[in-house]
């Protein structure tokens, strides 16, 4: 319940603080907030909530719904009606932590191949946009009036973010997954 609690508390206070202003002026602040509410309130959330009371999504609905909303907000023209819009931008959070809750469904509880491969495939896109913000030479986001500069920095951070939340935990449940099956194998030739 206090995990719940917390991705509450943290998904209200990136909407509501300054924090929720910053992606007006930084693309640094907006990549920030955004990976706060997909990579750690939309995680607490469904860890303080009982995943089996949940319905079932297919995990390919999962990851395209992560994925899109990462992509699809970046396209310049939407990037640019939702920061023009307060509706669309509350919209662009609101999903972002939709996405974020549907994404992590289900990596939660899940076992065998099916994490590992999931999280490797979702940091794909995520690493392109990434080093196209970082390696592309001209500012993407003009009415966002970021510099390159601000610009190099967000995709850096959500590079090294996309990193450490999604492959880490895909390189420690693969090393769990080797593990279990070395030890079958093991057990198999021995009997």
């Amino acid at each position: 319940m206090a995990s719940l609690a917390g991705g509450i508390a943290v998904a209200a206070t990136t909407v509501a603080s300054p924090l929720a202003h910053l992606d007006h002026h930084s693309l640094v602040g907006h990549m920030v907030q955004h990976l706060i509410l997909m990579l750690v309130a939309a995680p607490l959330i469904l860890l303080g909530m009982r995943t089996g009371a949940l319905p079932r999504v297919p995990p390919a609905v999962c990851w395209l719904a992560g994925t899109g909303a990462v992509m699809l907000w970046h396209i310049p023209a939407v990037f640019t009606l939702a920061l023009h819009s307060t509706f669309w931008h509350n919209f662009e959070r609101g999903s972002f932590l939709l996405a974020g809750l549907l994404f992590w469904r289900p990596v939660m509880g899940s076992s065998g191949w099916t994490s590992p491969v999931y999280l490797f495939l979702a940091t794909l896109p995520c690493d392109a946009l990434s080093a196209f913000l970082v390696f592309c030479g001209h500012v993407v986001y003009r009415p966002h009036l970021s510099s390159l500069d601000d610009q190099q920095a967000a995709g850096a951070l959500m590079w090294v973010a996309v990193t450490f939340f999604y492959l880490v935990p895909a390189l420690v449940l693969a090393a769990r997954q080797l593990s279990a099956d070395g030890g079958q194998a093991a057990e198999t030739t021995v009997a």
